[in-house]
C-alpha cells in the first residue's frame, strides 16, 4: 500500500470512528428512554440524518448495536461521575463524592431517561447473552467501586466494622429507588439517599 492510500485509509478508519461515537452517544439517549429494544438502525438513521446502510455497515447486527450503546454508556457514565472523583482520598471522603457526583448524575441528567441501566435492566434480566452481560457488568462494577471505597474505610478505622458488600448493595438499591422518584419528580428523595449514606458511614465505638 503507498502511503497516500495508506492516508487515504486511515482517514475513512478515522471517519468511522467518529461516526460510530456519534451514533452510539445518541443511541445511548435514546435506549434510556425507550430501551435497548427500542434501538434500530433506520430510527437512528433518521434521526441523525444519515444512511441506514452506513449505520448497519458500522454494527452489523442490533445485538452489536445494544451491547456497543450499554459499553458506551458505560464510559459516558464513568468519565461523568466515576473519573472526577478520583483525586478524593479514598475511603469515606471519596464515598461521599461518588453518591453526589451519582446524585448530579440522576438529577440533571446525564441521560434524558434518567439512570440509564435502571431503564434497561428489567428488559433482560431474564434475557441471558451479551446484551444481559453488559448491562449488568456495568452495574456490578459501580456496586464494587462502592464497596472498595467502605472497605477503604474500615481499614482506616474512618467507620465502624460492616459488611461492604452488603452495606454496597443496599446503597445501590436506594439509588435505583432514588432515580425512579426523581422521573415522579420526588425531589425529596436525594435528602433520603445522603441520610442513608451517612447512616453506613458511622464511626466506630
Amino acid at each position: 500500500m503507498s502511503s497516500g492510500e495508506r492516508e487515504t485509509s486511515d482517514r475513512r478508519l478515522l471517519r468511522g470512528a467518529q461516526s460510530r461515537r456519534v451514533i452510539l452517544r445518541h443511541a445511548v439517549d435514546v435506549a434510556s428512554l425507550e430501551g435497548l429494544d427500542g434501538l434500530s438502525f433506520g430510527r437512528l438513521a433518521g434521526d441523525l440524518n444519515v444512511s441506514k446502510s452506513g449505520v448497519q455497515t458500522l454494527f452489523g447486527t442490533k445485538e452489536n448495536l445494544q451491547v456497543a450503546t450499554a459499553e458506551c454508556a458505560r464510559e459516558v457514565f464513568n468519565d461523568a461521575v466515576v473519573r472526577p472523583t478520583l483525586p478524593v482520598p479514598e475511603g469515606a471522603v471519596r464515598l461521599r463524592a461518588l453518591i453526589e457526583s451519582w446524585i448530579a448524575y440522576a438529577t440533571t441528567p446525564l441521560f434524558p431517561g434518567g439512570c440509564f441501566w435502571a431503564a434497561n435492566q428489567a428488559a433482560f434480566d431474564g434475557r441471558p447473552g451479551r446484551v444481559h452481560d453488559a448491562l449488568f457488568d456495568g452495574q456490578r462494577s459501580w456496586r464494587d467501586l462502592l464497596a472498595d471505597e467502605l472497605r477503604h474505610a474500615v481499614e482506616a478505622a474512618e467507620i465502624a466494622e460492616l459488611d461492604a458488600g452488603l452495606a454496597a448493595f443496599q446503597l445501590d438499591a436506594v439509588l435505583l429507588a432514588v432515580n425512579t422518584a426523581l422521573r415522579c419528580g420526588r425531589e425529596d428523595a436525594v435528602a433520603k439517599v445522603r441520610r442513608v449514606t451517612e447512616g453506613l458511614l458511622q464511626p466506630p465505638r
